[in-house]
């Protein structure tokens, strides 16, 4: 009786495994066909969706590919600037306690020079340059005059806003309200004037706003209406551009399960069962499937999800104590008139331990000469790393190079940046790297471990600024072009084989 209980327990075992993988099987079977399933309906209700923004995507960033948004560089800045009037400067540059502010600078404003002060607490003023000068208020009749003088055009009409879609972003923030000037010249050139500063703060002509309107705009969900509250505006963007990443990556995923390559292919010998608008869907997303992936992954990434990538920068303290660590010594303003003849901005600096007075001129040419002997002088490199080490602290300096080419993070796409820099590597926990120019001790830039891998994983995915495809545009533009037809013809085809799906 026991070894009979025993066998039937035996068997009872056997028969219970075998079941259980039966049923395993069955199970992930069902749950591999469920999970097929709801693959291919992402990838065909949000791919309906999702296709139209790409083909948005994809067309208007070409258009940005030739033309930009529109800003005023540093070099229109200059174009369009009077030169100081040396003989009407009397006033000595307003330093606090003998120290300089974040920022002080001499310029013309309406004809009467100024100091502009940017305070070390965020606060910008500007101060007459010529003692009895009464700045005039900023109304339609001065922005009218200096739009003008900057643009050397007469003046069409003068409209008082507080933004549009030229001025949205939020570093006009502090222009606003702002005057714009619509000049009667042949490029349709509108002007934006401070009503802070009253200073030219925005230019753009009537070809950037016809293209951006088919190119930033769309591509960067840009409208005034959404831009203008930049919370809103972000979280549209993740949450328009994380689903199209699904739909992306299902369709992807279809098109390697639809794939034959091997012996065992499709009727015909082919390697895909789709014919006609589906045939190109699926061609077209299998070559250009993965760039798509890149682009609309690293678009995503544009706003920063999370905050993952915010880098960590000096304390305005430390700051402080490498721009102006010293008392700024006295400016000789008779000397500096002989000095700086033909200069548009005279910018007071004491980087590093090294006062000097930085000459700009209209023609883009910039000199450094020493604020005490008035003589072309720079900071010593001794004086660069002794500086730069308050700024890390005590952290170990791991290497000092001279660049006389672009790297990975100093670059600039088509064009040379400034070169040649100091690159300082430091072994602090960030890993902060510091780029300064050598004939200013101006920190240019500072990148950390997580700015460093934002570079690639947005810039790099998204701009395709490699460092040799940056400097032969041509070639960047050809691949640029490739995969964007080849993502236009997968997104169009796929716009149309969803609008036959809706109309059944």
């Amino acid at each position: 009786m026991p070894f009979l209980l025993s066998r039937l327990a035996c068997v009872a075992v056997q028969s219970t495994a075998r079941l259980t993988s039966v049923f395993d099987a069955v199970s992930g079977r069902a749950i591999g066909k469920t999970a097929r399933r709801w693959l291919y309906l992402v990838h065909r209700w949000v791919g309906i969706a999702s296709c139209l923004f790409f083909a948005m995507w994809f067309l208007s960033g070409l258009v940005m590919l030739y033309v930009p948004y529109p800003s005023l560089s540093s070099a229109e800045k200059l174009t369009g600037s009077e030169a100081i009037d040396w003989a009407a400067v009397d006033v000595p540059p307003p330093l606090e306690g003998g120290y300089l502010p974040q920022e002080l600078m001499l310029e013309m404003r309406d004809g009467t020079p100024v100091w502009r002060v940017a305070q070390w607490d965020g606060s910008h003023v500007t101060v007459a340059a010529h003692r009895g000068a009464v700045l005039p208020l900023v109304d339609a009749l001065y922005a009218a005059r200096v739009a003008g003088r900057f643009a050397h055009a007469t003046v069409e009409r003068v409209d008082h806003l507080a933004r549009d879609q030229w001025t949205v972003a939020g570093g006009f923030d502090r222009h606003r309200p702002v005057w714009k000037v619509a000049l009667a010249d042949a490029s349709g050139t509108e002007a934006y004037v401070s009503s802070s500063t009253g200073a030219v703060v925005q230019v753009t002509t009537r070809r950037e706003r016809f293209w951006n309107w088919l190119g930033s705009v769309p591509h960067w969900l840009y409208p005034t209406v959404l831009r203008q509250d930049q919370s809103a505006w972000r979280q549209v963007v993740l949450w328009v551009s994380g689903p199209c990443i699904a739909a992306a990556v299902a369709g992807m995923w279809i098109g390697i399960l639809r794939t034959r390559i091997g012996a065992r292919r499709f009727r015909g010998g082919r390697m895909t069962p789709y014919n006609c608008w589906m045939l190109w869907h699926h061609i077209a997303g299998m070559v250009g499937g993965v760039f798509l992936i890149a682009w609309i992954f690293s678009g995503w990434l544009s706003v920063d999800p999370g905050h993952l990538f915010g880098g960590t920068k000096p304390v305005k303290a430390a700051m402080r104590g490498y721009q102006a660590s010293d008392q700024m010594p006295v400016v000789s303003l008779d000397r500096l008139r002989a000095v700086g003849s033909g200069a548009v901005i005279a910018q007071l600096i004491d980087n590093a331990g090294t006062p000097l007075v930085l000459l700009a001129y209209r023609d883009g040419r910039r000199s450094a000469v020493d604020a005490v002997m008035l003589t072309p002088s720079r900071p010593t490199t001794h004086a660069l790393m002794t500086g730069v080490r308050r700024l890390a602290g005590s952290t170990r300096l791991i290497a000092i190079d001279r660049l006389t080419t672009p790297d990975a993070y100093w670059y600039a796409v088509a064009t040379l940046p400034q070169l040649p820099v100091l690159r300082l590597r430091f072994a602090d926990p960030p890993q902060t790297w510091f780029y300064i120019d050598p004939a200013t001790g101006e920190i240019l830039k500072t990148v950390d471990k997580r700015q460093r891998a934002y570079r690639w994983a947005f810039d790099l995915l998204h701009k395709w600024d490699l460092g040799v495809l940056t400097m032969y545009r041509p070639a960047r533009d050809m691949l640029i072009w490739l995969f964007s037809i080849a993502g236009g013809v997968t997104s169009i085809s796929g716009i149309w084989l969803g609008w036959k799906r809706l109309r059944r």
